[in-house]
């Protein structure tokens, strides 16, 4: 029996490794074409509620430290590496807990993509624009968007293991 659980335990990385690559591939691709195509800072309009907008973020979510000194940059690179670290670890000890995996990868991939986006350009590649009216969401792009969504399934499978362990 104990030989069971620890195999189920200790599974393989290389499912969650592809999910993690594939947003890793699509938020660089996605990326590098808009930074091609579009002039930073002008919106190209798609709905009446979202844009095409190309801008750089040299902080983190919503610009949080935008405008620190530099420091943030390595800062938030260092924080990248190390959360892909413990989620390999994480990956690695519950692999058979398909959701809780499936949210820690897209989440890794997220974090990974933006951390090349540091290393390579010294800020993070933005260009999802929402709005309504005037008001604007901070512009996001994919790797923020899998990060999310890995935010959000890792609460839900988190509130469901509670349910079923009433």
């Amino acid at each position: 029996m104990a030989r069971t659980m620890s195999k189920q335990s200790s599974g393989s990385l290389a499912p969650w490794l592809g999910v993690a690559a594939i947003v890793i591939l699509f938020d660089q691709l996605t990326k590098i074409a808009v930074a091609r195509v579009f002039a930073y800072g002008e919106p190209h309009s798609l709905t009446p509620f979202f844009n095409l907008l190309l801008v750089y973020n040299r902080g983190a979510a919503f610009s949080f430290l935008a405008a620190a000194g530099g420091w943030q940059r390595w800062a938030f690179t260092g924080l990248g590496i190390v959360a892909t670290i413990v989620i390999c670890y994480l990956l690695k000890k519950h692999a058979a807990q398909r959701l809780f995996c499936t949210a820690l990868a897209l989440i890794m991939g997220g974090a990974i993509g933006n951390v090349i986006d540091r290393l390579a350009y010294g800020h993070v590649i933005d260009f999802l624009d929402f709005h309504v009216n005037t008001w604007h969401w901070p512009a996001f792009n994919l790797a923020d968007s899998a990060i999310t969504v890995g935010a959000v399934l890792l609460v839900f499978d988190e509130l469901r293991r509670v349910r079923t362990a009433k």
